[in-house]
């Protein structure tokens, strides 16, 4: 594992390094790179990057004074691909969306292609009972009490939030793993806290996504047919926002597409990201 140290704090990442492509995986909170375990063994030929955002389930704090807000973490995302020297990358981002935003701040010239695979979209920012988390973050004490919450396997088993997310089902151990650097340091807590309750109001969310169209870039939609979290409607939605974009619905499958479907999804990207203009016939 590699550290790099960016304006907001130090960020770990995964590299399988190569002259191969690249594809950046982007993962949700408060997980780590090991969102995309099954998947990353299935891209051989291609340089895949793996880092582990600051969405909660890091392990080294960021700095006090860092940005983590939905647009902070946009701009943390373009930091880490200029810091990496990273070009023509295809940007993978699943569960958390906002990196979308960096179309909105004009910092897409590193990205080469855009998967946008049962990820946060329009005004769905946090998704269904995510949405607590944002409520909890803006009152005093409100994190560590609903942290608290998920030591108990039926709170982090609820169909309607975390148990919903794999129709497989994650591990149990892992889901406890991701949840223990915010429940067990006030400091990672601080910035998870910074995160959940960063996210725009619904008026402004609207509007930014009216700007994603901006990026003309080759676009892949990859949705889920059993994903309570993400409507299904915003997958034909956001493939009919981007000039360039086409949509695979994959079945069998909720928000983390990796878990579910690691082939069929890691096929996917591959013949994406392999094409050099990747627009469909």
């Amino acid at each position: 594992m590699a550290v790099v140290e960016l304006a907001a704090g130090p960020v770990t990442y995964e590299d399988t390094g190569g002259a191969g492509p690249v594809v950046l995986l982007g993962h949700g909170p408060p997980m780590d790179s090991r969102a995309w375990r099954k998947v990353v063994p299935l891209l051989p030929g291609f340089r895949v990057i793996t880092p582990t955002l600051p969405l909660g389930g890091h392990r080294t704090p960021m700095r006090p004074d860092a940005d983590l807000s939905q647009r902070g973490m946009a701009r943390l995302l373009g930091d880490l691909l200029d810091a990496l020297d990273l070009t023509d990358v295809t940007l993978v981002l699943n569960d958390w969306g906002g990196g979308q935003f960096l179309v909105n701040d004009g910092r897409t010239d590193r990205v080469g292609r855009l998967v946008l695979a049962a990820c946060e979209a329009f005004d769905n920012f946090p998704p269904g009972a995510a949405k607590a988390l944002g409520r909890a973050a803006r009152v005093p004490g409100g994190m560590w009490l609903l942290l608290r919450l998920f030591r108990l396997r039926a709170f982090r088993r609820m169909p309607s939030g975390y148990g919903g997310m794999s129709v497989v089902g994650l591990p149990d151990d892992l889901l406890v793993d991701w949840f223990a650097p915010a429940t067990g340091d006030r400091r990672i807590r601080r910035d998870f806290a910074k995160f959940a309750g960063g996210a725009p109001g619904r008026a402004e969310l609207l509007r930014l996504a009216e700007g994603w169209s901006a990026f003309t870039k080759p676009v892949l939609v990859v949705w889920a047919d059993r994903d309570p979290l993400m409507p299904a409607e915003h997958g034909p939605r956001l493939a009919g926002l981007f000039p360039d974009a086409r949509l695979e619905v994959l079945a069998d499958c909720a928000t983390l597409v990796g878990e579910d479907q690691p082939e069929r999804f890691a096929r996917l990207v591959a013949e994406f990201a392999a094409v050099p203009d990747a627009r469909p016939s």
